[in-house]
C-alpha cells in the first residue's frame, strides 16, 4: 500500500477505543521505527497543535489521537497535522449531548476526518459497529479498509476467546491465518486491535513484529486494568470515561472473567448524553439485568436510573441498591465474599476511581 513515499501520518478518532487503539498502532510501529506518539489524554486540538511543533526530521511515523466535542474541531485538528492514514473507531454515545442527540450529526463531525485527510490516503473503520453506515465515506477517493468480526472485512478476526490474561484471536494475512493475543480483556478491544493489525500489515510489519507489539503495547490507565486483590478477588477498574457503548462493553468483560464468583458492577453516573441520558441509562440497567450481574450498586443522579432499570427487568431487589454518598457505597464494599468479580465504571467527572482506591486499600494483599 503506497502512501506516495509520505511519512506514515496517522489519526485516530471515534467515540470510545481512541486511546487504546493509538497505543496499539504505535507499539507496533515502533518495533522498527523511531515515532511520535501523541501524550495520553491529550486530545484537544490545542494538543495537536503543541504535537505538530514536535515532531522531528527523526521521526519515521506519527500517531496522534483527534478528541472532539463539536463539529469543526477534527478540521481544526487536520490543519495542525494532516493525516494520510486516518481511522474512526466505532460511532457512539460519548458526547452525543453536543449534537442534540442527533447520531448523524456525531457521524457528520466524526467524517471530517475523512473529508480532511489526504484524499489519496487510507481511511480505516469498523464494519461492525452499526452506526458507522452514517460516515461520509463514498465520496472518499482513496483506499478504504473495512475490519470486523462479525461481518466481511479486509481484516476480520475469527476464533476468538477470553484466556486467563486477555484475548487470543485469529487474523488472516497475505493468505495465511496468524494467531494474536492481546493482553487485556473485551471483545471491543480486538476491533481496537484490529485497526492497528492493518495499519501494521499496509506499512510492511510482519506479522511477528505485530503481534510482539501488540503483547507490549502501553495499556492507558484506568481503562479495564485488572487487579487481584486478597481472597482471589478480582477488580476491573474501568473508570477513565463511560457512554453506553463502553458500559456494555465493561459488563460483557465482568460476566466472561467473573465466572467463579460473585460478580457486581459498581456504576456511576455517564455525563454528556444530554437529551438520551435517561434512556442511555435505563438501557445500561436492562443490560446489566439481561447479562446476569450478581450484583449492581449504583451511584448519582442519573446513576439512579440505572438501579431503576435493573429492578424493571427482574434483577432482585435485595441485590440493587442505589447510593447517595461513597462513604456509604464504601461500607457496602467491606465484606466481599473471596472470588468475588468486581467492576467500577463511570464517567470522569464520577471519580470513580475513588472507589477503585478504597477496595485497593481494603484488599490489598
Amino acid at each position: 500500500m503506497s502512501l506516495n513515499n509520505q511519512r506514515p501520518t496517522i489519526a485516530v478518532t471515534g467515540s470510545a477505543g481512541k486511546t487504546t487503539t493509538k497505543s496499539m498502532i504505535a507499539s507496533i510501529l515502533r518495533q522498527r521505527w523511531i515515532i511520535y506518539e501523541s501524550r495520553h489524554r491529550k486530545n484537544s486540538f490545542n494538543s495537536t497543535e503543541k504535537s505538530a511543533k514536535r515532531l522531528k526530521n527523526i521521526h519515521q511515523a506519527v500517531v496522534v489521537e483527534f478528541g472532539i466535542l463539536y463539529s469543526g474541531n477534527i478540521i481544526k485538528h487536520c490543519r495542525f497535522i494532516k493525516p494520510n492514514i486516518g481511522v474512526i473507531t466505532n460511532i457512539g454515545t460519548a458526547h452525543l449531548g453536543n449534537f442534540g442527540g442527533d447520531v448523524t450529526k456525531l457521524a457528520a463531525a466524526k467524517s471530517e476526518l475523512i473529508q480532511h485527510m489526504d484524499q489519496s490516503g487510507i481511511f480505516l473503520f469498523n464494519t461492525d459497529d452499526e452506526n458507522s453506515k452514517h460516515l461520509l465515506i463514498h465520496s472518499f477517493p482513496g483506499t478504504v479498509i473495512k475490519v470486523g468480526i462479525n461481518k466481511q472485512a479486509n481484516y476480520r478476526a475469527v476464533k476468538v476467546e477470553y484466556t486467563d490474561e486477555g484475548m487470543s484471536f485469529t487474523v488472516r494475512l497475505k493468505g495465511r491465518y496468524v494467531p494474536f493475543f492481546i493482553p487485556i480483556f473485551g471483545v471491543h478491544n480486538i476491533y481496537n486491535a484490529l485497526f492497528a493489525i492493518a495499519i501494521g500489515d499496509l506499512l510492511g510489519f510482519s506479522p511477528r513484529e505485530i503481534s510482539r507489539g501488540l503483547r507490549q503495547y502501553n495499556k492507558p490507565v484506568m481503562r479495564l486494568v485488572t487487579t487481584t486483590l486478597k481472597n482471589n478477588i478480582t477488580l476491573i477498574d474501568d473508570t477513565f470515561s463511560a457512554n453506553v457503548n463502553a458500559m456494555k462493553a465493561a459488563v460483557d468483560v465482568l460476566t466472561n472473567v467473573g465466572k467463579e464468583g460473585s460478580k457486581i458492577a459498581v456504576l456511576g453516573n455517564m455525563l454528556g448524553l444530554g437529551v438520551i441520558s435517561k434512556d442511555a441509562h435505563m438501557e445500561i440497567g436492562k443490560y446489566a439485568a439481561m447479562k446476569e450481574v450478581d450484583v449492581l450498586y449504583t451511584i448519582g443522579d442519573d446513576a439512579r436510573m440505572i438501579s431503576q432499570a435493573a429492578l424493571e427487568h427482574g434483577m432482585p431487589p435485595e441485590n440493587v441498591i442505589h447510593f447517595e454518598h461513597k462513604i456509604y457505597l464504601s461500607q457496602a464494599l467491606e465484606a466481599l465474599s473471596p472470588g468475588t468479580t468486581i467492576l467500577v465504571k463511570g464517567s470522569r467527572k464520577a471519580r470513580m476511581e475513588d472507589v477503585v482506591n478504597y477496595l485497593i486499600a481494603k484488599y490489598r494483599e
